[in-house]
This record gives C-alpha cells, sequence and structure tokens, in this order.
C-alpha cells in the first residue's frame, strides 16, 4: 500500500514533494524537546488548500491518520506521529501566501504555513502590528499557533491565538473545506466554529488559512529590568503598573535568578544587563501611542523604590537596549538546555495564589529531589508560569524521574486551581495528566465533537485524546 500510496499523493502534490525515505526526514521527524521521534509512512507537503482536501480524502478512504505539522515546534510531541509506519506528517510549510491585507479593515489573511515572524512582516508592510511574539516565532508557523492556542509575551494586553483571530478556513476529516475566512468583528449568526478549531491540536480538522486581527504599530516603548526580594513584591509591582499604565502595560515577565545565572553561564555571548543580586527579576515593558514628554516608566519604578517593591531597575536608553533585554528572556531555555537534563511545563494559576505555589511546590519538589535545578519563569500578567527543570551534574537524572517531578508539580497545580497547560497544548506529553486533572464530563463533551468530526478517528490520533 506504501507505493501505492506515493504515487496516489504524488499525483496530488508533485513527486518531490512526498518524502518516504526515512534518511530525509530530518526536521519533521526529529521532535524539539527531544522526547519523540516521529516514524511516518511518509511526509507530503501540499502548498493549496485544494490539495490538502485531496490529500485527506484519500486517507479517509484508505483510513490512514494524518499528523499535520507546522514548524515543528511543538513542546508536548502534538506535531508527532503515534503509532510509527502507519501515519503521514502533513508538512503545511509550503502554505506561505498573503491570502488578503486589509488597513482599513485591521486584518490580515494568509495561509496558515506562514511562520509567525513572516506575518509579522506582512503585517508591518500595511504599517500594521500582529502582536502574537514568542522565541521560536522563527520557525513556528501560524496554523501551528493556532491548533495550540499559543500564549507568548504580550497575552496581557492583546491576549492568546483565540483572541487574535477572526476567521478560520478548515479541511475537515472527509476531505471538505470549511470557508470560515471571515473579516467580521461581529458575527451573532449561530455557533462560532473557529472555536472550536482553535486549541483543537488538528484532532477535528486542518487549520489551512486564518483571518487575523491587526493593530496600530506602537510608536513607542519603554522596557526596564527590575530587580525584586520577593513573587509577593511583583505582585504589588504588577498591580502598580496596572493602575498607572493601564492599556499601555504590554507585557510582565517575572524570572527568577537562577535561569539569568544560567544564561550568563551557557550562552556567554548573550548580553545581560547589569542588575543587583537579588532572587526574582521582572522584565516589564510599555506600548505608547506617542513619545511622552516624561517618562512613564521612570515615573512609575520611581514610586515602587520608594516603596520597597523593587531594589533596582536596569531601564532601556534605545530600541536596542529593549532587544537586549528580552534576547536574555528569549534565551533562557537554550540556556537551560545547554545545561542538561532540561524538561518544560507549562502552567496556568490565578495570579494572586501564585507566591504561595511557587514557594510551596518549590519546596516539595525539592524534599523529593534534592539535586534539582529550578528554572521558573513566565508571564506573571496573565498568570502563566513556565516551571521548568534541569540536572546539569546528572543530565539523565530529569528525565529518570520526569514523570515523578510532574505528578508533583500537576498536583500542585489542580490543589490552586490552576491548568497543566496555559499555552503549550495536551500532545501526547500531558495526555494521562489531563485525563486524570481534568473533569470527566469535559472529556466526555470533547469525545462527542471529535467523534461528530472525525469519526473514522485520522486526525492526529494520541493527541489531546486517547486513541480508541
Amino acid at each position: 500500500m506504501k507505493e501505492e500510496l506515493k504515487s496516489l499523493f504524488a499525483e496530488i502534490v508533485g513527486l518531490n514533494n512526498v518524502i518516504d525515505d526515512p534518511a530525509l526526514f530530518g526536521p519533521y521527524t526529529d521532535d524539539f524537546t527531544d522526547h519523540y521521534v516521529s516514524k511516518p509512512l511518509a511526509v507530503v507537503r501540499p502548498s493549496t488548500s485544494e490539495q490538502v482536501s485531496k490529500i485527506v480524502k484519500l486517507c479517509a478512504q484508505y483510513n490512514v491518520p494524518i499528523v499535520t505539522q507546522g514548524g515543528n515546534t511543538s513542546l508536548t510531541g502534538a506535531a508527532t506521529t503515534y503509532r510509527p509506519d502507519a501515519e503521514i506528517v502533513l508538512s503545511m510549510t509550503k502554505m506561505k501566501n498573503v491570502i488578503d491585507a486589509d488597513p482599513l479593515s485591521d486584518t490580515l489573511t494568509v495561509q496558515a504555513g506562514m511562520t509567525l515572524a513572516e506575518v509579522h512582516e506582512a503585517a508591518e508592510s500595511v504599517n500594521r502590528f500582529f502582536p502574537l511574539s514568542f522565541a521560536a516565532e522563527g520557525n513556528a508557523t501560524i496554523g501551528g499557533c493556532c491548533a495550540c492556542n499559543a500564549g507568548g509575551v504580550a497575552v496581557l494586553r492583546y491576549g492568546t491565538t483565540r483572541d487574535l483571530v477572526l476567521g478560520v478556513e478548515v479541511v475537515l476529516p472527509d476531505g471538505r473545506i470549511y470557508n470560515g475566512l471571515r473579516r467580521l468583528r461581529k458575527d451573532n449568526t449561530g455557533y462560532d466554529f473557529k472555536d472550536l478549531f482553535l486549541g483543537s491540536e488538528g484532532t477535528i480538522g486542518i487549520i489551512t488559512a486564518v483571518v487575523l486581527k491587526l493593530f496600530p504599530a506602537a510608536k513607542e516603548k519603554e522596557t526596564a529590568f527590575c530587580c525584586l526580594n520577593s513573587i509577593q513584591d511583583a505582585g504589588k509591582l504588577l498591580n502598580r503598573f496596572k493602575m498607572k499604565a493601564g492599556s499601555s502595560l504590554t507585557a510582565f515577565e517575572l524570572i527568577s535568578d537562577l535561569p539569568i545565572e544560567r544564561v550568563k553561564k551557557y550562552l556567554p555571548d548573550i548580553e545581560v544587563p547589569p542588575l543587583s543580586d537579588s532572587p526574582w527579576k521582572v522584565l516589564v515593558e510599555l506600548s505608547l501611542e506617542k513619545k511622552p514628554q516624561e517618562s512613564m516608566m521612570e515615573h512609575i519604578l520611581e514610586g515602587a523604590f520608594e516603596d520597597g517593591e523593587i531594589t533596582d531597575a536596569a531601564i532601556a536608553n534605545s530600541l536596542q537596549d529593549s532587544h537586549t533585554f528580552w534576547h536574555v528572556r528569549e534565551s533562557i531555555p537554550l540556556a537551560d538546555r545547554t545545561a542538561g537534563g532540561s524538561i518544560h511545563s507549562d502552567v496556568s494559576l490565578p495570579i494572586s495564589l501564585i507566591p504561595e505555589f511557587v514557594e510551596e511546590t518549590s519546596a516539595m519538589l525539592l524534599s523529593a529531589y534534592p539535586w534539582l535545578g529550578l528554572s521558573i519563569y513566565g508571564h506573571l500578567g496573565d498568570g502563566n508560569l513556565h516551571f521548568n527543570f534541569v540536572s546539569p551534574e546528572d543530565p539523565g537524572a530529569t528525565y529518570r524521574n520526569e514523570e515523578g517531578i510532574r505528578e508533583i508539580l500537576y498536583s500542585q497545580v489542580n490543589k490552586f486551581e490552576g491548568s497543566i497547560s496555559a499555552e503549550h497544548g495536551i500532545g501526547m506529553l500531558k495526555l494521562d495528566h489531563n485525563y486524570q486533572f481534568k473533569d470527566p464530563l469535559e472529556i466526555e463533551m470533547m469525545r462527542k465533537i471529535k467523534n461528530a468530526f472525525d469519526p473514522k478517528g485520522i486526525m492526529n490520533p494520541g493527541k489531546l485524546l486517547k486513541a480508541e
């Protein structure tokens, strides 16, 4: 059947866009976290929605499951084959066209294979701004961002991907194309189908194009790295910025001192601003419509210093300084990976409970695993923490104990009324824990939706929901 399918796929996309030699799989099968290795029947690379439709119809006919893949930057195994030598990887990376740019409506319609960085460039070409941003934006595709409802550093002001999408085009599991590419801010005519597909991890359809919300580009940005003695002080500082800066507050990133020390140690070429010793740092950014006569950032931080909420701060004097500050934050995952034994987590909690959660959970983890290196940072402004781990002395230690580490962490997240996935999705990595902590009724409802759309179970099996 493999040769027959290869020939049929080649009729749709051309022989050069059907890869079945494992020696050439490379970037399509090497998981970003090194946890998983895909073993597909083939990698198929369409360039149009019509080609995707034909491929899906063919797979439905032959009962061949489909793993849709964008930039292959998933941190949960969501873009990896579940059963070896039984599924195809459908790579969206050739679908990169801008379909429509409408600055008057503040919308951009693009194919799903455009990288996030390419979307930013397309928005800038019409003097607009698309706010979704995170470290992997040079590789991550906008379709993948939609499939896992990615977050990023600007959620505090602009929301997650779900809040930035007006419409979607989706190839359904039977091959039909749902055209929901509407540029409307208001459409109250029934169920909002796009929200079913956003965050569904490719389990009920393949997102092939999207209509994105654009915003006026900020004329000025003010960025600062602040030093604090506690997360409690970070909470006070966040409230101060909310009250004083309002909607100008774009990002508020909490970073513990250890990840920054690892950046200094393992990535010496990264410029780290001179900061005083403190257990916690906050990277804060304001986006302004015009340059103020007096710095809003300086004014707010002066009050914070006087009230003891911060001990020191470095304020960016230029756009280059701002890039330098953010480069430190974005380099933390690489520094952790370089240190050894890096495992990721992505949790969300009520902001008011984060100080107690971090203190109690850190103590429990270090009591159980005294050798464990903690790497705590994330988007405090929206309650999202990356509670990560390293083990430089024995890189295999975290992997050998990963299940126990995650059990403590996720049990604590559940205790503190949080979510085990804020922006990375479930994939295969968190599948069992999602069943452990999620209300069984929610799982039942998700299963009914899955079965209604995908009765053959060919859409990304084994992700988000257990394969049947």
